[in-house]
């Protein structure tokens, strides 16, 4: 191949790096407004009475909106395909308010210092109620968070009057059985916390009508389809009227796949005929964007004395905060996206709830779901591993998934109904543990007690994942390729580049099918009036799903080609080659042809179309292997090294796959040890700032190495899986674990703070 597997440089790398792409912030619409929000300030009240007409009269201001005169359509906020598997509970502004955040008002005035203004003088007279705060006792409060009016739009478990805002359970064999015949059991409960994705760039969104009266949206969005369906649907605006535009964006991590401001700024131009723009600050974006969704795994096995498990029980009960966005999705993956690399286990259990609560709202967040299940079957792994004497990393290569093989997991468990069985084509996991293990030197550090100064104790730790590519019959992707007179073409794809590379990584797909360098592809992305369909950038889908669109489009545009070259050559089986046509000793070049289809005979224009559903999501394998120091006098834990080892099939671009691993990687050593939401005893996040939010400079990130393990999946484009999501899950078990190598405690609570540590230190001696 003469571009996949090569390290071509990003298509949009020259001019970001000077500062030239314009991002959402950056668009200013003559003689737009300036939009500000007013947030609740208590946890859970009902409003009785809101008096804007004071603000309403000062000079500048040009319109407030709040629940007495919006619509009052319920909808989720969670940008997922339709039906959307979460729940529909709510409103553009509420009657009641359920956190420290929920909207109350918004303020479109001639500048933000008048909006800012307006919201001051807006009053609000609030009937407090009771807070439910903690999601174990949530589902046996007297306290009702949500309505009975709330729904699901799908037929899965949902209670409201018991503040269960999704249920999943699935299981196989005979747990009871197993239990008996097992030597030894082992349980423990595991919790991981509120994290923000905190992109650089804040949330952002933009709305005009255009010269032909259509409502034009540009947001910071990973999902435009999604923001278009589901304005039209809060708004009553026909799709065609909608035009969602996304331009560049500085990161998402998830946290864009919600869709929360868009129908505001649209409002507002729909009312006053007049272009809306709204902009959060880093304070908002902590208190009332999305989260990662704190979560409680239990987790129970049995196995005999050679450590062979014969049951795996897990019970996941998971805080979704106000509003129940990816509810049900982020909690089934706890189990789909974990449970399937032990497959041989052949009794398993998985129940799961999400629960309301009155704090911030959780939503997608790379990994999710997945990142907090691995959190607590890594380090259960690694406690078996301890008790019972046997090497971890041959315990790993012997019980994972491997080619050929399938787990009943994949059948059961999906999104509020059946998976989508599948079995492995691909799987190099045992030769990345290996390569890990030997760049961390492994057995020489591996239990044995080092120690590197007065203080401090030397630890290493690993655990091995599995992630998936996409979701199976359900994501949908689509692109559209046409010719120019030179040879170059114009890639359109809804596919969505929100720092990731994509843009790169589909133009290098479609310049290996037509056989040209990768600055003849133009590419446009996510524009829903001119790019076609894509469900957005989620699941780990782009290169796999959409990846595979393009080449399906592209190899379509190649036989027209051929077509072409034929008729010119006058020759029945051409060979097209770089930049020509090819038939023995004569040629046509790409120009040649494009010249030809466009002036002379049979004019036309090549061009193509392509769409693709996946029937299977098949996962990269990764090993990831943590080195630490942690000082026994102060608790604290230093990262030292961080190595990873990865199978994502055939890397398009490695030094990409590198970027998206590292980048992972380095989030995840965040949420491990540092990041945490502080709340006061009302609810309100006490640290809703990067100053005290504590993420990773440069300067506080440790040694990362990362290898790329190729193998082949013959299913994905020119073999390739997915890579975005799955390194996110490595740091927080393998740091756990490689502390309990250093200093035999065991790390159940994240985030690893120091005074967690020292505690557990003191309570150890």
């Amino acid at each position: 191949m003469e571009i996949i597997g090569k390290n071509i440089e990003k298509i949009d790398s020259l001019y970001l790096s000077c500062g030239e792409p314009v991002f959402t912030d950056d668009k200013n619409i003559k003689d737009s407004l300036h939009c500000k929000l007013l947030y609740s300030p208590h946890a859970f009240a009902e409003i009785i009475d809101i008096d804007i007409s004071t603000a309403q009269n000062l000079k500048g201001v040009v319109d407030i909106l709040t629940f007495k005169n919006t619509p009052f359509k319920l909808h989720t906020t969670a940008g997922q395909g339709f039906p959307e598997p979460s729940p529909y509970d709510t409103k553009l502004f509420n009657k009641k308010v359920r956190y420290i955040g929920d909207l109350v008002a918004a303020v479109a005035a001639e500048s933000d210092d008048i909006a800012k203004k307006a919201l001051s003088l807006i009053k609000v007279n609030y009937k407090i109620l009771e807070p439910v705060f903690d999601f174990e006792k949530a589902e046996e409060s007297k306290v009702q968070i949500h309505s009975k009016e709330s729904y699901m739009p799908i037929p899965v478990k949902y209670f409201p009057e018991k503040n269960i805002a999704a249920e999943v359970g699935i299981s196989f064999g005979d747990i009871k059985k197993a239990e008996k015949d097992s030597d030894l059991i082992v349980e423990n409960t595991f919790y991981s916390h509120y994290a923000s994705h905190c992109a650089i760039e804040p949330h952002c969104a933009v709305s005009y009508y255009d010269e032909k009266g259509r409502i034009n949206i540009i947001t910071t969005t990973q999902v435009p389809f999604h923001v278009r369906r589901i304005i039209s649907r809060v708004l009553d605006i026909p799709i065609r009227n909608i035009r969602v535009i996304k331009p560049r964006i500085g990161g998402g991590f998830g946290g864009k796949q919600e869709v929360f401001l868009e129908q505001i700024v649209t409002l507002f131009t729909k009312r006053n005929k007049r272009a809306a723009k709204i902009t959060l600050n880093r304070e908002e974006v902590f208190i009332s964007a999305r989260t990662r969704h704190p979560m409680r795994v239990n987790i129970k096995t049995g196995s005999d004395k050679n450590g062979e498990i014969n049951f795996l029980k897990i019970n996941a009960l998971m805080n979704s905060g106000a509003y129940g966005s990816h509810a049900l999705t982020v909690l089934s993956n706890c189990g789909s996206k974990v449970l399937p690399l032990f497959n041989k286990i052949k009794n398993v259990s998985f129940e799961g709830k999400t629960v309301y609560t009155n704090l911030p709202v959780g939503g997608a967040y790379r990994g999710y779901g997945a990142t907090q299940g691995y959190f607590a079957f890594s380090q259960q792994i690694d406690i078996i591993c301890n008790k019972l004497n046997i090497d971890i990393l041959e315990y790993y290569k012997k019980w994972h998934i491997k080619v050929g093989e399938t787990s009943e997991v994949f059948k059961q468990l999906g999104e509020g109904k059946e998976g989508v069985s599948q079995t492995i084509n691909s799987c190099k996991l045992s030769e990345c543990i290996n390569i890990g293990a030997k760049e961390i030197s492994w057995y020489e550090k591996r239990g044995k007690n080092i120690k590197i100064s007065e203080d401090k104790y030397l630890g290493v730790g690993m655990m091995a994942a599995m992630q998936g590519s996409g979701i199976p019959r359900i994501d949908m992707a689509a692109a559209s390729i046409k010719m120019n007179e030179d040879g170059s073409f114009n890639l359109h794809i809804g596919a969505t580049d929100i720092g990731t590379g994509s843009d790169t990584i589909l133009a290098q797909i479609a310049a290996e099918v037509l056989k040209v360098d990768i600055d003849k592809i133009i590419v446009l992305s996510s524009d829903t009036d001119l790019t076609p369909f894509d469900v957005g950038a989620y699941a780990s889908s782009t290169t796999y799903v959409s990846g595979k669109a393009v080449k399906l489009c592209a190899e379509k545009i190649k036989k027209q080609i051929l077509k072409v070259g034929s008729e010119m050559l006058e020759a029945r089986d051409p060979i097209l080659k770089k930049d020509r046509v090819e038939y023995k000793n004569k040629n046509v070049t790409l120009e040649d042809i494009g010249y030809y289809s466009f002036y002379e005979r049979n004019q036309f224009q090549i061009q193509a179309n392509a769409s693709f559903v996946p029937t299977e999501s098949p996962p990269p394998f990764a090993a990831f292997f943590a080195e630490v120091s942690v000082d026994i006098k102060t608790g604290r834990i230093e990262v030292l090294s961080f190595v990873s080892a990865v199978d994502c099939g055939q890397p398009v671009n490695p030094t990409l796959v590198e970027g998206q691993v590292e980048g992972a990687v380095v989030n995840g050593i965040n949420y491990a040890m540092t990041e945490e939401y502080r709340f006061s005893e009302k609810g309100r996040m006490k640290n809703p700032n990067f100053g005290k939010y504590k993420v990773y400079t440069i300067n506080d990130i440790p040694e990362l190495k990362t290898f790329i393990v190729n193998s082949h999946e013959k299913s994905g484009p020119f073999g390739a899986k997915s890579i975005g999501e799955i390194g996110i899950n490595g740091p927080m078990p393998a740091i756990a674990n490689a502390v309990f190598d250093a200093v035999g405690v065991r790390l159940k609570k994240a985030p690893f703070t120091q005074e967690k540590v020292y505690k557990l230190l003191k309570n150890k001696k």
